[in-house]
């Protein structure tokens, strides 16, 4: 991949009514904070000459990638492989109605989280795959470019693990908080992390 490219993952701001609650699939928008945290994220990226921006097709991050596309002069383009994991039967529940609900699986949730297939929902390894794929694409499609993929904190986990070599069982240590920027470019074919949880 060309020196020249950059890609600024950024995750979407905080979502309205979730606060307790698992969600990945479930589709909410941005509350008041998380808007003006975008708005901060976006006036931060305001100098940066983006080609193109791209978000998981989720309200919380297309409200999100617009907010910034406001600032620039590019569409945003939805593509469903940069969405969060499938959480299936436990999206919504709180986490205690989900230790309630199914003690077994709740466990080797906490112990070991990227081992966990959600009943009905989706596997990490899963949605490893789904997301690199996409990312990837969307780099080679933008090579030479400046980018930035508006998405969940999942995600940008997953490509910077892939970034670092880290293994899966230590992505959680990356931390990512709402409207947090990140940045990759690459030097003679090597993604190297400049920027990691900006604000």
């Amino acid at each position: 991949m060309n020196f020249d490219t950059h890609v600024w993952l950024i995750r979407h701001g905080e979502p309205a009514g979730v606060r307790g609650r698992c969600y990945g699939k479930l589709d909410m928008g941005l509350s008041d904070a998380g808007r003006a945290q975008m708005k901060r994220a976006a006036e931060c990226l305001r100098a940066v000459p983006l080609a193109a921006i791209y978000a998981s097709p989720r309200r919380r991050t297309m409200e999100s990638a617009r907010i910034l596309a406001g600032f620039h002069q590019c569409a945003c383009r939805e593509d469903g492989g940069l969405c969060e994991i499938d959480f299936g039967d436990f999206e919504g529940l709180t986490y205690d109605e989900i230790a309630a609900r199914d003690p077994a699986i709740y466990r080797q949730w906490m112990e070991s989280p990227t081992e966990v297939q959600f009943p009905h929902g989706e596997s990490f390894a899963a949605m490893r795959v789904r997301v690199l794929r996409a990312f990837q694409a969307i780099c080679m499609r933008h090579a030479g470019e400046t980018m930035a993929i508006v998405t969940h904190g999942g995600v940008i986990r997953i490509v910077l693990a892939w970034a670092l070599d880290m293994p899966d069982r230590c992505i959680f240590r990356l931390a990512q908080d709402y409207a947090a920027m990140n940045l990759l470019s690459w030097v003679e074919g090597v993604p190297i992390l400049e920027r990691m949880n900006a604000h």
